[in-house]
């Protein structure tokens, strides 16, 4: 009876993977059908290692797939509206509330934006190394909804003096430091809490898909665009309807919305708790960097043999971190392929290998994988620079120029509405047109490349701040034409936030499946960091140049690029220069993706392409 039981549970779980294959043939074109027929029969689990709540392995039928991802993007969507309630109109309410002059403000935004991101690196070692990322995404959303709580407060009862201050014709009275303390307080509490917890669920969300099957593995690809899209359409309703009630001075009720959805947010992610699939956290990685750098330094007088397979290598399937796959050896950064070469002291030693000083090539190889992928990352700062002067400097612009048009205000902020529906247009198109229409002409999946698509975003970046600058110029003409302040319609930024938009469609989501796939599989939430810290240092590289352009510009009493009232200034100059260093970097990051050479990882007869290039 136990027995006979036992094979009636086995039946309804091989009919249960039955039933989801045929749900899933039906939104298959053909190139996936092809992958899909050539399948063997299917798997009861997942081949990728992820196991379930209870530590057990995954089964495909009851855990994650489009299922899990689902909530997981659904929960991208209220957290971003949940930050952008805040980011949207910042600007603004540091000029309006705090009375901080414009440059200030920009150069805050742009701090604490930056901040926002680094925290990632927090999340994403704690996700990788000890908390796992499902723990790590919760633990951080917690966070985050508490420092909005302390925004919404903090605003409510100390900010917002006299009552109804902080909109175009009213300010607020300046608050006393303490106040302005407590504010900064709450603001970097968010930026912990949505930084810390971002990277997580990114690669969290990713790993509900297991890429040694072929269907869920075209599932993940595509998993990367589907969830940069959610963070578009969550931007949406703060960049138009909320931006507008802020701009008209109801600040606590856009902050009081993002707290709101960042509670709801918070929920939907415990709600798909049972469905979730999970890779173990493989332990510190720091300690292992520094063993292949401290073995190679031990051995700079050992030549390394020019044979790979006469390197140490752990005899078990796994590398020396917990549940990943054997990286293969590559000819890069030959220096550390030191750390992996047997001496006749290892070879004699009866006692295991000491890891600093003998290392396993997967372990040498983690090391090269993080290396090779900081040029392209380096490449990526600059870009990140343009696209924070969205939230910044493009609202500054719009709030100089004229508002109201048939009698109705158009808050600066909401201009970005172009940027967000420019991005879902882009996204689809590329999803639904370009991809299937490379495929049938050349027969190669992977026509567009994420090294095509990040090289396009900076293109069009150059392009987006060119239109600024001339947008500019003529606002300025006409000002000074006219003797008049906001003559040019808000609108003529269209063309600025539409281009920002559209290489925001390709840059990011190509550098988030770039650094997501490219990096070790325990070390994926660090690949999903890396594109936050790029974001981060963007901010910090735009406010080091705002400083360094208005210290050189303000001399001899003139009032620089960026001054209080940008009537007198020359914000167009500023477009200008950010639109030359974004060329300038376009080529240095042509000639670091033409060198670069991929991970390649052993896997089952299915290794990774280790000479990818643009």
């Amino acid at each position: 009876m136990k027995m006979q039981g036992q094979d009636n549970h086995n039946s309804m779980d091989h009919l249960a993977v039955t039933k989801e294959e045929k749900e899933l043939e039906v939104y298959l074109d053909e190139g996936q059908k092809s992958a899909y027929e050539q399948r063997e029969k299917p798997e009861v689990h997942t081949r990728d290692g992820t196991v379930d709540r209870f530590g057990r392995p995954a089964m495909k039928c009851r855990s994650g797939g489009w299922k899990a991802a689902i909530l997981i993007l659904v929960n991208q969507v209220l957290a971003i509206f949940a930050l952008y309630g805040v980011l949207v109109n910042l600007v603004l309410f540091l000029t309006r509330v705090l009375r901080e002059s414009n440059a200030p403000a920009a150069n805050d935004v742009s701090k604490w934006v930056g901040t926002l991101y680094l925290f990632s690196l927090v999340g994403a070692f704690l996700g990788d190394s000890y908390w796992g990322r499902y723990k790590t995404g919760v633990v951080f959303q917690v966070i985050f909804l508490a420092g909005l709580v302390l925004l919404s407060l903090s605003t409510h009862l100390f900010l917002l003096k006299p009552a109804g201050c902080g909109d175009v014709n009213l300010m607020c009275e300046k608050p006393s430091f303490p106040k302005v303390v407590l504010f900064y307080i709450s603001l970097y509490t968010i930026a912990l809490g949505y930084g810390g917890y971002q990277p997580s669920i990114i690669t969290f969300g990713a790993d509900q898909f297991d890429e040694q099957d072929s269907i869920e593995g075209l599932s993940k690809v595509a998993y990367f665009s589907w969830f940069y899209l959610a963070l578009d359409l969550g931007c949406l309703f703060p960049n138009t309807i909320l931006a507008y009630f802020e701009d008209t001075g109801n600040w606590l009720l856009g902050f009081w919305m993002a707290t709101g959805s960042a509670a709801l947010a918070l929920i939907i992610c415990l709600a798909g708790t049972p469905c979730y699939r999970h890779f173990s956290p493989g332990g510190n990685p720091i300690p292992r960097f520094a063993q292949v750098f401290g073995a190679a330094i031990r051995k700079w007088n050992v030549s390394a043999p020019s044979q790979s397979d006469q390197l140490y290598e752990l005899p078990s399937k796994e590398s020396a971190m917990g549940g990943s796959k054997k990286i293969l050896h590559s000819e890069e950064f030959r220096f550390l392929d030191k750390a992996a070469t047997l001496t006749e002291d290892d070879k004699i030693s009866a006692a295991p290998h000491n890891p600093w000083r003998l290392c396993s090539v997967s372990q040498v190889e983690e090391v090269k994988c993080i290396l090779r992928m900081l040029p392209i990352w380096l490449c990526t700062i600059i870009y990140s620079a343009v696209f924070t002067q969205m939230a910044s400097l493009f609202v500054e612009q719009g709030a100089a120029m004229r508002t109201t048009i048939s009698g109705f205000h158009i808050p600066p902020a909401g201009m970005s509405m172009f940027t967000i529906l420019c991005i879902a247009a882009c996204i689809v198109i590329y999803m639904k047109a370009l991809v299937p229409c490379a495929i049938k002409f050349t027969g190669n999946p992977n026509a567009f490349t994420e090294f095509h698509r990040m090289g396009v975003g900076l293109i069009l970046a150059v392009f987006s701040m060119v239109s600024a600058g001339v947008v500019e110029v003529y606002r300025l003409r006409i000002v000074d034409n006219s003797h008049a302040q906001n003559t040019l319609g808000i609108f003529w930024q269209t063309p600025q936030y539409a281009l920002i938009g559209a290489s925001e469609a390709f840059m990011y989501v190509g550098q988030l499946e770039f650094f997501n796939g490219q990096a070790p599989e325990g070390l994926r939430s660090f690949g999903s960091a890396l594109w936050m810290t790029s974001i981060a240092m963007g901010n910090y590289v735009s406010s080091l140049i705002v400083t360094i352009v208005m210290d050189i510009t303000r001399r001899k009493n003139k009032p620089g690029w960026i001054p209080e009232d940008l009537n007198r200034g020359h914000m167009d100059r500023f477009c200008f220069l950010l639109a030359f260093l974004t060329a300038l970097d376009f080529i240095a990051y042509v000639i670091c993706a033409r060198q670069y050479r991929g991970i390649a990882r052993s896997m089952d007869n299915n290794t990774d392409d280790p000479h990818q290039r643009i």
